[in-house]
């Protein structure tokens, strides 16, 4: 089985372990930079930019793979997969009309609304200035304003956090009009944030493990949005502070717009829906959708999944994940990463780093997994580049047992580097619970 993994980042590198462990499987890599862990697992190594189609079409050419997973949002946005479409090859990734879902996000909201979907918070779309203080008032100063594109994790500014009033909340509105051409402004909505990845076969839905993102930069959700700085899964296959009622809302508005992409545009979605989601005092509500495996939380779920991973891709491409059960091990699972000091508005690059023990002692083989993001392997050792590096994954019985594999690991990486402790402790956890505890009254 020759599978073409377009894609350099952790989430690939990921992807890349859980498709090599299944028999007989055969990897290609196409990339814009060498991942060393991407790197050792592929037979065929391509580096090149995902804009330039025809080098993309020379290696699929070369490969002949059965199929192609798609990792990251760019080259998916792009319509990577309606490329290799023209050579006849599938791709575990969604056509370019269905990625909307992710790559505009007022594309989301109208399918939302036109549909009668429930979970979409007060809205609206702006193409200019007009309306927007307007708007911004009425909802009473407590707002989120989302670029309409692509932006790495970091488009989405709420007031209060990361906008101090209604003149920063007008000028951010303005930027994101003059890059995209619109701007989403929308209720800032009180509870907490899960993300639900499914896979989905264009009619199927079938969900993953909910995980928890820790988007800011720093201890205590400080700082600037970052691309994640880390998350957790919780051996129930639940969240701490989430019941199975606000799962199962969530998979609902996910089978739901999936049936609504097909009406609206006539392509099937195929491959990885993956929904941000909130709880709040009286349900679930959308925040987002994307159109992959979320990075980090691809590595919480792919290291405890028990099913082949390339017999789900299959399944996938033919319309009967129905037909397969799909199963996670009951583990508890950590990640965080470490990235160069001054990430994510400042970054060091060009730095050296060094991990004086890969594996402390301590831990069981196969209970701490490290996946290479953005790094540079020299032959006198591993380089930072500007995003974030490495990401340690803690796996165990029990969160607190993950999270001190997790933190051990991290603690062995030296040089112009930081990361977030607190990621999967119980202080931070107990704090949203409560939180959750406090605001549906229980």
């Amino acid at each position: 089985m020759k599978i073409l993994l377009i894609g350099n980042g952790a989430r690939e590198h990921c992807i890349a372990e859980a498709l090599t462990r299944s028999f007989g499987s055969e990897l290609a890599t196409y990339a814009k930079a060498k991942n060393p862990g991407i790197f050792a697992l592929s037979k065929q190594y391509q580096l090149g930019s995902y804009t330039d189609e025809s080098a993309i079409l020379d290696f699929a050419r070369k490969v002949k793979p059965d199929f192609a997973f798609i990792g990251p949002d760019d080259p998916i946005a792009d319509g990577v997969a309606d490329l290799l479409l023209e050579l006849g090859i599938h791709s575990v990734a969604p056509l370019k009309t269905v990625a909307r879902l992710e790559s505009s996000k007022s594309f989301t909201r109208d399918l939302v609304k036109k549909y009668g979907i429930p979970g979409n918070p007060k809205f609206k779309i702006f193409y200019d200035m007009n309306g927007v203080r307007k708007f911004l008032e009425e909802l009473g100063g407590e707002f989120v304003i989302k670029a309409d594109g692509l932006t790495g994790g970091k488009g989405v500014l709420i007031s209060g956090e990361h906008l101090a009033g209604i003149e920063e909340g007008e000028e951010y509105a303005k930027k994101c009009i003059g890059k995209f051409g619109r701007v989403v402004i929308e209720e800032k909505l009180v509870g907490q944030e899960f993300s639900l990845m499914s896979f989905v076969d264009g009619v199927h839905v079938v969900d993953m493990v909910p995980v928890q993102d820790h988007k800011r930069a720093f201890v205590d959700d400080k700082g600037p949005n970052t691309g994640g700085m880390g998350s957790y899964s919780s051996s129930n296959h639940l969240l701490p502070f989430l019941t199975q009622k606000d799962l199962d809302d969530a998979h609902a508005i996910t089978e739901k717009v999936l049936a609504a992409l097909f009406k609206e545009t006539g392509a099937q979605f195929k491959g990885i829906m993956y929904g941000g989601f909130m709880a709040v005092k009286d349900g679930v509500k959308l925040i987002e959708y994307n159109a992959r495996f979320g990075d980090p939380e691809v590595m919480n779920v792919l290291p405890i999944l028990k099913t082949d991973f390339v017999e789900i891709c299959q399944a996938i491409l033919a319309g009967n994940l129905d037909k397969i059960k799909i199963e996670f091990e009951k583990k508890a699972t950590v990640c965080k990463y470490i990235a160069p000091e001054g990430y994510p508005d400042k970054p060091v690059s060009g730095q050296k780093i060094t991990i004086e023990n890969q594996k402390p002692a301590s831990v069981k083989e196969g209970d701490l997994k490290m996946y290479y993001a953005s790094v540079d392997q020299k032959p006198d050792g591993l380089y930072l580049s500007s995003s974030r590096a490495i990401a340690f994954v803690g796996i165990a019985d029990t969160l607190e047992k993950a999270e001190q594999i997790a933190e051990s690991a991290c603690g062995n990486v030296k040089g112009h580097v930081f990361y977030r402790p607190d990621i999967g402790t119980k202080a931070l956890i107990e704090k949203r619970v409560g939180m959750m505890r406090k605001l549906r009254g229980k």
